[in-house]
């Protein structure tokens, strides 16, 4: 489905990325995985993958990754944005200055430079899919995430503006919110105290109306269509990949 497509990946280590990494390699895709720290992907080898340390709120060295991938392959096919970080349940009240823009730089600005360095080489080529990756709380917020939201939701509206910037050049940029997963983020979003006495996965699964946790294959499957040419008139569009949680 991606045979020979050249695809960036960030977030390449969590629990999400790999899984979406290893379903484009079985496809015959080139991939180059990003991440600030490559440790989870040290059993993943294969000679259509390259691992790049990067840190996504540094403009020069998302720069440097993309030149490489591009002087290497002669084109860029494919931007998948999977980087991000939770926030602990937490009232706006308590919320500081630097926790709001730690989670806005990391998961709103590093999609805004990913994205402005692969449109640069789509272009070049007129043609390139970008899927930017959400959250189902955009749709259906919990107490607490205010600031997480509020970062996936500029996520939203921006790929919404850059897909009509871009459809011109043939560039499709769409938006894929997953429900509640089945990786390390999921305890994550819950108050500091509830992480310390520990988690009811029932209690999540209990919020999908299909009763089940998200599994980083379904996003996988979904990714992998979505940037393939069977998906070449799908653009503009937020898909919920979140077993009804959206509704």
């Amino acid at each position: 489905m991606n045979n020979n497509k050249v695809v960036i990946v960030t977030g390449a280590s969590g629990g999400m990325g790999k899984e979406v990494i290893q379903k484009l390699l079985e496809n015959n895709a080139f991939v180059t995985g990003i991440d600030i720290n490559l440790d989870s992907l040290s059993d993943l080898n294969h000679d259509h993958l390259t691992k790049s340390k990067v840190n996504l709120t540094d403009e020069t060295s998302i720069k440097n990754v993309f030149s490489e991938t591009f002087e290497n392959y002669g084109k860029i096919d494919a931007l998948v944005n999977i980087a991000g970080i939770a926030q602990s349940s937490t009232s706006i009240e308590e919320v500081s200055l630097d926790e709001w823009n730690k989670i806005m730089n990391i998961n709103a600005t590093g999609v805004f430079l990913t994205c402005k360095e692969a449109v640069k080489y789509m272009k070049k080529n007129n043609n390139g899919a970008i899927l930017n990756i959400g959250s189902v709380s955009v749709a259906r917020p919990r107490p607490g995430l205010q600031s997480y939201i509020a970062s996936k939701g500029a996520i939203e509206a921006f790929s919404n503006a850059l897909a009509i910037e871009v459809a011109p050049y043939f560039i499709r940029v769409n938006v894929l919110h997953p429900g509640p997963s089945q990786t390390s983020m999921l305890s994550k979003f819950s108050s500091v105290k509830q992480q310390e006495i520990g988690l009811n996965m029932d209690d999540f699964k209990k919020s999908v109306p299909l009763g089940e946790l998200i599994h980083p294959k379904d996003i996988s499957n979904s990714v992998n269509f979505l940037i393939s040419d069977e998906a070449n008139m799908i653009t503009g569009e937020s898909i919920h990949v979140a077993g009804g949680r959206n509704l």
